[in-house]
């Protein structure tokens, strides 16, 4: 009878020991696998009692004592594997994002790099999208991306919120995470903050009344005639130079506004020829400020093909290309607002993981914070020549 009762105790410490790791936070392998070990030698025990034919009623008692355990273990093995692969692993996520112009081009490689480093980061699968920053491109591609129904979607404001509120609409009602980046959707951003609806991107009016105000301290003076090139006929797009405009305008220079057509928001070399005419009959002209990153790029070739030297015309801008960064450094360009393509493209990829794994809602983030300018363009350069800034 001593012999039972020290082998109960035995099976009973293992059970109790099973339940414990099954029901604990942080089963682990090792646990588990000295478990099985004392189980087995239970289970040894109790096959030699009954060879010896030992009491039946005794017998009964210990088998059931295993049952238990045998039970707790397998308890005790799930939640173990259970811990090893948390909720997000395993799952495939997928995001589509526009990335606006075209790929590798100076207003959009950054951002695309930013974009694949989070994606690797958190493995996410990332599909590009990139619609020469045609609006009806833009929605064309987010209808795609609804029809796949992935995990989530970066959109862009150009098309305004008119045309893109009913595709976010739809979106959500399929369960798929919508947030933004580059060019804002306040009232969407609103509806859907929730949801995981944020922005990342600069404050568009505020980072052209910047380039403005660097313009004005580069050299200009109440008076002097000045022109802001920009997408005047898109919703979105043109609240960066109306700043451009009102800093200027507030300093007493007599600006005017050109449009730049959608043709040339595709091709800026095709802006070349608009500009340089538009210098030769303007003698006057001190300064031209552009929102335009692929067109800020271009200034110093019309500048050149204008017979203008550095400094004769004032050139504030946007974005940091490799050419805008040598026209700063040979003069051509006085400013260029840096508004942080690579977090563009990385925060919003980051949003869609947030939310998809912890439900935090759309985040606001202001990625626009200065100019880069010829006093401070040497310490940004190797950045920029990695595709980073």
């Amino acid at each position: 009878m001593k012999r039972f009762f020290a082998l109960l105790t035995i099976v009973t410490v293992v059970v109790a020991a099973l339940l414990l790791t099954a029901c604990g936070s942080t089963a682990q392998d090792a646990e588990v696998a000295e478990l099985q070990s004392q189980l087995d030698a239970a289970e040894a025990a109790l096959e030699e009692a009954r060879a010896a034919g030992d009491d039946s009623a005794e017998v009964e008692a210990l088998q059931a004592e295993l049952e238990a355990a045998q039970a707790a273990l397998e308890e005790a093995e799930a939640a173990t594997i259970e811990e090893e692969e948390p909720t997000a692993a395993g799952e495939e996520i997928v995001v589509y994002m526009q990335m606006g112009g075209q790929q590798g081009d100076p207003s959009t490689l950054a951002r695309t790099n930013g974009a694949k480093a989070a994606a690797e980061a958190l493995g996410i699968t990332l599909i590009e999208q990139y619609s020469g920053w045609d609006p009806q491109m833009m929605i064309d591609q987010f209808k795609e991306a609804i029809a796949a129904e992935p995990d989530g979607i970066v959109i862009m404001g150009h098309p305004g919120e008119d045309a893109m509120e009913p595709l976010v609409d739809e979106a959500r009602e399929l369960g798929i995470i919508v947030t933004s980046g580059n060019n804002p959707l306040p009232n969407i951003e609103a509806k859907y903050q929730t949801a995981g609806f944020g922005y990342a991107g600069a404050d568009l009016y505020a980072g052209g009344y910047l380039t403005g105000t660097a313009m004005i301290a580069a050299g200009l003076e109440a008076g002097d005639e000045a022109l802001v090139y920009g997408l005047w006929h898109q919703e979105g797009r043109s609240r960066s130079p109306q700043g451009v405009f009102d800093a200027l305008e507030e300093a007493g220079l007599t600006v005017e506004q050109l449009d730049i057509t959608d043709d040339v928001d595709k091709d800026a070399s095709l802006a070349i020829p608009i500009l340089t005419a538009y210098i030769e009959s303007h003698p006057n002209l001190k300064a031209i400020g552009t929102q335009h990153g692929n067109i800020t790029a271009i200034m110093p070739k019309v500048l050149e093909a204008a017979g203008k030297e550095s400094g004769d015309i004032i050139i504030g801008g946007i974005d940091l290309s490799p050419a805008t960064i040598e026209g700063i450094k040979s003069g051509y360009v006085s400013a260029s607002f840096d508004q942080v393509l690579y977090l563009q493209g990385y925060f919003p990829v980051q949003q869609i993981w947030l939310t998809k794994n912890y439900l935090i809602p759309g985040l606001h983030i202001d990625t626009g914070v200065g100019t880069v300018r010829p006093d401070n363009v040497g310490e940004i350069e190797p950045l920029i020549e990695q595709g980073i800034r």
